[in-house]
């Protein structure tokens, strides 16, 4: 049996700065992308804001949400 602990929050009076969550980024379709490991790209699908296809030219690749390391152009 595993034990879960209750998520941590954020005291105001705290002298520790609280954590930041990323802001989400949105892609639409047609838009030109570069990628840090694949290089640049168009996105060719969208799945929701959960997921989206990127032709990369020799591949395509399906690239999860917060879409770490993507960029618009």
């Amino acid at each position: 049996m595993t034990k879960r602990s209750a998520p941590r929050r954020h005291l105001s009076t705290s002298p520790f700065k609280a954590p930041v969550a990323p802001l989400a980024k949105h892609f639409a379709l047609g838009e030109r992308v570069s990628h840090d490991r694949y290089g640049l790209g168009t996105v060719i699908g969208v799945e929701d804001e959960t997921a989206m296809l990127v032709d990369f030219g020799s591949h395509e690749v399906r690239i999860i949400s917060p879409y770490t390391g993507l960029h618009k152009l």
